[in-house]
């Protein structure tokens, strides 16, 4: 066995916590399936997958030392991440703010840009960063074998829940966008419930930006 029961369900249940917090993945693809169709949502969650399996081959091969050996690309990299996540959370704020599930008007752009504008928001998600390199070494126990199969294990786990989470998300954003069209006090609690989770999560991240890597 690669890794234990243990380490996978808590991998698994780990990833489903931070999947549903509102994050760049999450306002990507609602704000895709909501104005361009499921179709385009799907499309973009695959360009998602495929920033999830990068970002597992690029921290099992070495990525982490690369951190741990030039700290202020570690460091650079989260600072940018908490500007983004605070950026999101004033814009659900601010009055005049815009929810995650309230349609907004967006280009009709063409599969493979919604492919690479998945992969690109995927990439500069510091939640995923934070996955790959802080959060599954927790589980990896020496005592099973190689760390870099066990790596690779872990991530997929975190892969399958996110993906399966999102695909719901994307298939339901049509419905729950029609709802709160017909009850528009539900939208402003939905922005200002998203705009504080934002927020929050855009200050807890915040404290740990001095922090170097560790391997």
């Amino acid at each position: 066995m690669v890794i234990s029961t243990a380490a996978a369900a808590g991998m698994a249940l780990t990833a489903l916590g931070m999947v549903l917090t509102p994050g760049p993945n999450m306002v990507y693809l609602v704000s895709r399936s909501i104005g361009q169709g499921r179709v385009a949502g799907l499309v973009s969650l695959a360009g998602t997958g495929v920033g999830f399996v990068g970002y597992l081959v690029m921290a099992n091969l070495g990525l982490a030392v690369v951190f741990s050996v030039v700290p202020w690309l570690y460091i650079g990299g989260k600072a940018a991440g908490v500007g983004y996540l605070a950026y999101l959370a004033w814009q659900a704020l601010r009055p005049g703010g815009r929810g995650l599930f309230e349609p907004a008007e967006l280009a009709g752009d063409p599969a493979g840009k919604l492919f690479r504008m998945g992969l690109l928001t995927n990439l500069l998600n510091p939640k995923v960063a934070i996955m790959y390199l802080a959060l599954i070494p927790q589980f990896v126990d020496p005592a099973l074998g190689n760390p870099t199969a066990q790596g690779f294990a872990l991530g997929s786990v975190q892969i399958v829940v996110s993906l399966a989470v999102n695909a719901v998300i994307v298939l339901t954003a049509g419905s729950v966008a029609g709802l709160i069209r017909r009850r528009p006090a539900w939208a402003v609690w939905q922005r200002r419930i998203t705009g504080t989770l934002l927020g929050c999560v855009a200050v807890l991240l915040a404290r740990e930006v001095p922090a170097r890597a560790r391997i």
